[in-house]
C-alpha cells in the first residue's frame, strides 16, 4: 500500500482545518497559561513571568464571590460570607473563590481561539467581547450552581468543579466558536 503524499494528506485534512486549529490553539493556550501563571491557593500572590499580577485576579475574585453570594442568598437563607472570598452555609459546607476561579483563563483562551481562526477582523472585534461576557456569565452561573449543590452534598465539590463544570465551560467556548465559524464570519475561501 502506497503512503499518501504530503499534498494528498493536506487536501484530505482541508475540511477539518478550522477544528484542527481550534484544538491546537486550545492546547497551546491552556499550557501557556499553566506554565506562565503561578499563584498560591489563597491567591495572595499571582505571578506571570515573575511579574506580580495579583490585583485583577483579586478584584475579580471578590466581585465573583459577592455576586455568587447574592444569587445564593436569593434561594437560601442559610448562607453567609466569612470574608471577601468565602461563602458558607449553616451546615458548614461552602466555597472559597480563589484567583483560579476568576474566569480570566477561559477569557484568555477565548481570545486566542478567535484570534487564530480564519475570518474578518470586523467580526472578531465585536465577537470577542461577546465571548468575554459569556465567559463571565457562565463562570458566575458555574460557581453559583456548585455552591448551591454542595450545601447538601459537600462531597460533590471535586466532581462538579474539576470535571462537570470545567468541561461544560470548555463546551460553551466550543459552542461560541462554532457560532463564529458557522454564522458570524464571512465566507472564507478554502485555500
Amino acid at each position: 500500500m502506497k503512503c499518501p503524499s504530503l499534498r494528498q494528506l493536506s487536501e484530505s485534512l482541508k475540511p477539518y482545518r478550522d477544528v484542527i486549529v481550534f484544538m491546537i490553539t486550545l492546547l497551546v493556550a491552556n499550557y501557556f497559561w499553566k506554565f506562565t501563571m503561578m499563584g498560591d491557593e489563597d491567591g495572595e500572590v499571582v505571578k506571570w513571568f515573575g511579574l506580580n499580577v495579583t490585583a485583577p485576579f483579586d478584584i475579580l475574585s471578590r466581585h465573583i464571590a459577592a455576586a455568587v453570594y447574592w444569587l445564593v442568598d436569593l434561594f437560601r437563607d442559610t448562607v453567609y460570607m466569612t470574608d471577601d472570598y468565602s461563602i458558607r452555609f449553616d451546615s458548614g459546607s461552602g466555597t472559597r473563590i480563589i484567583w483560579g476561579c476568576s474566569g480570566l483563563k477561559q477569557s484568555f483562551i477565548w481570545l486566542c481561539l478567535i484570534l487564530t481562526v480564519r475570518g474578518g477582523w470586523k467580526q472578531k472585534l465585536w465577537f470577542i467581547p461577546i465571548g468575554w461576557i459569556c465567559c463571565y456569565a457562565f463562570n458566575i452561573l458555574r460557581i453559583f450552581l456548585i455552591t448551591l449543590l454542595i450545601e447538601q452534598h459537600p462531597d460533590w465539590f471535586h466532581m462538579l468543579h474539576d470535571y462537570i463544570f470545567k468541561y461544560l465551560f470548555y463546551g460553551m467556548l466550543f459552542g461560541l466558536w462554532v457560532i463564529f465559524v458557522e454564522k458570524i464570519r464571512p465566507s472564507v475561501s478554502a485555500n
